[in-house]
């Protein structure tokens, strides 16, 4: 007879979350000098469980990106059930850029867990692909956005953003995003 698998305690759950979170921030302060009981003991928990949940440095650090992947994604979905389609577009852009700038924070941490032959992007590009399509489905559908734009584009245009934070000021990257939505609402039919 097969076992049951077992379910988690929603404290583990809440534990991995908050792991990920801290451990996220901390990666893209300290790169790969963040070292894991620091990380725990800002999270709450002890090491143990740090290990229990990720058992080596580059396990935490691809869960810490994913999920980071996952939380900018999932905003899309939560902006749209508040606001109409260009404005929830507008405010995922802000999330997506902090998200950005955590990656490239991040980026010495996850170069070492490209080289431990684990691929922490493998999914990025569908999943963002699929955020993007979703607010432009909604700005199409409410008239509040052109319809003749791709998720690819939004994504292409929106890591040239991204790389102006890293190059340019946060003010800067503000006004290219204005700029962004001014194209993608110009002949949109709101009425």
């Amino acid at each position: 007879m097969p076992a049951t698998p077992r379910r988690i305690r929603s404290d583990a759950l809440q534990n991995r979350a908050r792991l990920l979170e801290v451990a996220a921030q901390v990666f893209a302060e300290q790169g790969l000098d963040a070292a894991p009981a620091a990380i725990a003991k800002q999270a709450g928990v002890g090491v143990g469980t740090l290990y229990r949940h990720f058992p080596t440095r580059e396990a935490l650090i691809d869960a810490a990106y994913r999920h980071q992947l996952t939380r900018v994604c999932e905003k899309a979905i939560e902006l749209l059930a508040r606001h109409p389609g260009a404005e929830a577009t507008r405010l995922w852009m802000a999330h997506f850029l902090d998200y950005a700038t955590a990656k490239s924070g991040m980026s010495a941490a996850l170069n070492a867990v490209i080289a431990s032959g684990i691929d922490p992007y493998s999914d990025s590009h569908a999943l963002l692909s699929g955020a993007v399509a979703t607010l432009l489905e909604a700005g199409a559908r409410d008239g509040s956005l052109r319809t003749d734009v791709t998720p690819d584009d939004v994504l292409i245009l929106m890591g040239g953003i991204a790389y102006s934070v890293q190059h340019g000021t946060k003010e800067q990257a503000g006004r290219l995003v204005d700029l962004f939505m001014d194209a993608l609402t110009k002949g949109a039919t709101a009425s």
